[in-house]
């Protein structure tokens, strides 16, 4: 059967609403487990009242024992089904959030407006990152190192071995594209930033943290407290006097030793309390990884090829335990009860000693790989849910051919495809045309495809074969009041840039559209011919798009450095239609005047 975006959409559709129905019966058994308790609270209450009334029976007591076990088992078997009913909401979400982008609406990720600049060579022309972005359109990262990794291949070129090795990951990644969501469920209800407190926690401050935890004497009394206390409490049940005396100072003994280290478990515990759940979700994504037998290069090398005894995912469940075991000082009644008989805090606080003296290193690598796999997962879903996009061509030396190129963030209803090519050597290719043609949108059409396919990413193309270029923009110019910029010296700065960037990097690719608007027509023309002529010499290649057909002219001086191309209309009983379609020569139909006298000014 083909794959087309119909029936990736309704195959998100009907998983979004199985997972409705389970979601739906979890909600129902969770009801009846909370009745269960009720019923069984109230049936203690009865037993106790019985027992008050008629006096204490030996049925009586199994009676009373009976509820609170079945109580015990009903709380245990709670925790459970709410875990499952929070997993199956995220993955609900999941599939919802595919469903909801295929039909148009907006991504549920974030949309990477922290990483915008307006400086930068090209990302804010090309609209990159922010609302309504490529960036937007694009994560499925849910950690900030995943949402920083996917930032910045959008914001340089790989190289070529990298973005072959990034192909072949992603294709591989897309053959596993139903375990990629529960990879994501599993992440979803989790703070981006707590998988790098967590790796803070353990890279630079437990070390120093868990100093007083490594102490001989200390750690041998916490492996012999259990049998001093019980065996005291023992004793001076069967003996009472004065060993009910020596029992009560091992307790103090316990309590004060507990106190006097207190602010140092308080720093150890703190940035874990609670984390158990968020860590048991990370060996969840990390277990996945370690499970399948990779075949890409690239994903291969996100793993240490170091001899371990266990797998990250184990080690990571370990640490979850330790922390759900230190979780117990949240209660009072039972952290006070477990401190006094067991140095419940000392002995958790020696537990996650020993436990990062062995594996702390081996996990900080495991979740750097979570944000590798996510941030690699966000181009595996792009590839799955557009079939008719390819993976580019990578060549050598200097190339760029596109069929039925077309913009990534335009709706397929409403998107025009063009097909171009550059020539056998750099020229300056300057394209024409009449307001709302397309002129902007085809320059910003080819960079962002370019800018994909330096990411590893498959391509909103037919086909496409490029050689690797540093983009460079200029597009969007704004004047600045905080910065006492006018629009011509911003202007001015961008070219400057360009032009610097084209001298430390002669494997640049220039977009302009529209130079030197803040100033007047004579100096625009001259200087924008002036900067044409500079890129001929220094051998750059550019698309230039402008409204100034003087410009289309320059083509009889440098015939094989400059290319003319144009956009135009059709205008039909006074009506003008748009056809979008890239065309060789210059442009020799315009519209100003017609959309002039739309609002009530004829030109004579």
């Amino acid at each position: 059967m083909v794959k087309t975006k119909h029936s990736i959409l309704s195959d998100y559709q009907n998983k979004a609403a199985a997972q409705q129905k389970h979601i739906d019966l979890l909600k129902r058994r969770l009801n009846h487990i909370s009745f269960s308790r009720l019923g069984l609270f109230i049936a203690e209450i009865l037993i106790i009242a019985l027992i008050i009334n008629f006096g204490f029976e030996w049925f009586y007591g199994i009676l009373l024992f009976v509820p609170l076990v079945l109580f015990l088992f009903l709380v245990k078997k709670q925790t459970a089904v709410q875990y499952e009913l929070s997993y199956a909401e995220a993955l609900f979400w999941v599939y919802q959030n595919e469903a909801t982008q295929l039909s148009g609406g907006k991504n549920g990720y974030d949309d990477g407006a922290v990483y915008a600049d307006e400086s930068h060579p090209y990302s804010s022309d090309l609209d990159i990152f922010g609302q309504g972005s490529l960036y937007a359109f694009l994560n499925r990262c849910n950690t900030n190192d995943g949402l920083d990794l996917l930032a910045a291949n959008l914001k340089r070129p790989n190289d070529k071995t990298t973005i072959l090795q990034r192909q072949e990951a992603i294709a591989e990644l897309e053959s596993h594209i139903e375990q990629t969501f529960h990879f994501r469920a599993e992440l979803q209800d989790h703070k981006p930033e707590q998988l790098r407190v967590i790796k803070t926690k353990l890279q630079h401050e437990l070390p120093g943290q868990l100093k007083f935890a490594r102490n001989q004497t200390l750690q041998f009394y916490v492996k012999l407290v259990p049998f001093v206390t019980i065996g005291m409490f023992a004793l001076a049940s069967w003996y009472g006097g004065l060993l009910w005396q020596f029992f009560a100072l091992v307790l103090v003994f316990n309590s004060g030793l507990t106190f006097f280290n207190l602010s140092a478990i308080n720093r150890v515990y703190n940035g874990f309390s609670k984390g158990s759940a968020l860590l048991n979700a990370f060996a969840g994504t990390i277990k996945w990884t370690e499970e399948v037998s990779w075949n890409s290069v690239y994903i291969k090398s996100f793993f240490d090829n170091s001899r371990s005894d266990q797998p990250v995912s184990a080690q990571i469940r370990k640490l979850s335990a330790i922390i759900q075991a230190f979780d117990a000082r949240l209660n009072i009644i039972v952290s006070a009860v477990l401190n006094l008989f067991l140095l419940w805090d000392l002995k958790c606080s020696i537990s996650l000693s020993n436990w990062h003296d062995q594996s702390s290193v081996q996990l900080i690598k495991g979740m750097q790989r979570i944000s590798q796999f996510e941030e690699l997962i966000s181009f595996a879903t792009l590839s799955y849910n557009q079939p008719d996009w390819n993976f580019p061509v990578i060549e050598d030396g200097f190339h760029l051919k596109a069929s039925k190129l077309g913009h990534p963030l335009i709706p397929e209803k409403e998107r025009v495809e063009n097909d171009f090519d550059v020539a056998a050597k750099p020229t300056v290719d300057i394209v024409t045309g009449s307001n709302m043609a397309g002129k902007s949108t085809f320059l910003r059409t080819t960079g962002i495809n370019m800018a994909l396919a330096f990411a590893g990413s498959p391509v909103c193309a037919a086909t496409m074969s490029v050689s690797i270029f540093r983009i460079l923009s200029y597009m969007r110019i704004k004047d600045s009041l905080n910065d006492h910029t006018s629009t011509f010296k911003a202007e001015l700065n961008r070219l400057k840039m360009i032009l610097d960037a084209i001298q430390a990097n002669r494997n640049s690719f220039v977009l302009i559209d529209e130079m030197l608007r803040g100033t007047n027509s004579k100096d625009k023309y001259l200087g924008s011919k002036v900067f044409i002529e500079k890129m001929i010499e220094q051998r750059t290649p550019a698309l230039f798009a402008t409204h100034d057909l003087q410009l289309s002219e320059m083509e009889a001086d440098y015939p094989a450095q400059i290319r003319n191309y144009h956009f135009d209309i059709q205008i039909s009983e006074g009506e003008m239609n748009f056809d979008y379609k890239l065309k060789h020569g210059p442009c020799k139909t315009f519209n100003a005047a017609l959309l002039l006298k739309q609002i009530g000014l004829t030109l004579s």
